[in-house]
């Protein structure tokens, strides 16, 4: 049964995979110095990395809105049913605004099938959300069994950061500055991870970039197990070299099905920083 997959940019989806898997992506509004950009459409990462460096502040984003969402869902044929997969309502009104569209169309158009479901996560979790959906909706389950999977899936997602600096998070009002300058003086790297709502929290606080490395592939050993038959994703901001150099140490340590590495996309690059990791696997 062909199942129209839909998300937001905050997936980070290589392109190859979004061509590949038909997966439309709705942008999520970024504004630098007062300009606004739809990533993807009218702002590449290159372009992106050279504003944010010139910039004294950080961009601010914006949730794709209603309408943004609604566009997307009725140019699907209506036959055709839609599984749309949201960055986690725990950090973002893109969930909601999606929820309002389905809505709005379904008040026009009944008979259509629409799902918008709250991955919880974002960058490589919705990426592996995404790849396992497409795969069981090429097995053949029907829509009802394909939601019901990807809830299951939903809650057994884990997704593991590490923060090479903490520029970002301080200048984004994250992490208090003073703080923050003490941290940067002790070379304090920050651990984080999805909680089970959604939300981002600090899970450790590492001393030295070499250490939070380390623990962050060893975090992968106490939330997984079996890994033959599961996929991992790796995200990195800015980091190729180092992004394949943490996955080979995690290929190396565990024997997962299928790796997936790729960059941030601008919004969650903004977020982590030059040199941060994004990294997702279903737990057990």
């Amino acid at each position: 049964m062909k199942i129209q997959l839909i998300t937001d940019s905050s997936s980070d989806l290589p392109k190859e995979m979004q061509r590949k898997l038909n997966i439309e992506v709705v942008p999520i509004y970024l504004r630098i110095d007062g300009k606004q950009f739809k990533p993807g459409i009218d702002l590449e990462l290159p372009e992106f990395y050279e504003r944010m460096e010139n910039s004294k502040e950080l961009p601010s984003s914006s949730a794709p809105n209603p309408n943004d969402f609604y566009q997307a869902f009725k140019k699907v044929d209506a036959d055709t049913p839609i599984l749309c997969l949201s960055l986690s309502k725990g950090i973002s009104s893109t969930y909601n605004n999606a929820e309002m569209a389905k809505n709005m169309l379904l008040e026009e158009e009944p008979s259509r099938k629409i799902e918008v479901l709250n991955s919880k996560s974002a960058s490589s979790g919705l990426i592996i959300l995404l790849n396992e959906a497409a795969q069981k909706a090429e097995e053949g389950l029907s829509f009802e069994q394909l939601i019901s999977h990807m809830k299951d899936k939903i809650e057994q997602t884990q997704t593991l950061f590490v923060l090479k600096t903490l520029e970002n998070v301080i200048k984004g009002g994250r992490l208090d500055r003073v703080k923050g300058t003490i941290a940067k003086t002790l070379n304090i790297k920050l651990l984080l991870k999805a909680s089970d709502e959604g939300t981002i929290e600090v899970s450790e606080k590492v001393r030295g970039d070499k250490k939070s490395i380390r623990r962050f592939v060893d975090q992968i050993g106490e939330y997984t197990k079996n890994v033959e038959n599961k996929v991992i994703a790796l995200t990195h901001c800015n980091a190729e070299d180092r992004g394949k150099s943490v996955m080979e140490e995690i290929k190396n340590k565990y024997p997962f099905k299928e790796t997936i590495l790729t960059e941030m996309g601008p919004l969650i690059a903004t977020y982590a920083g030059e040199g941060g990791l994004v990294v997702s696997f279903f737990g057990d």
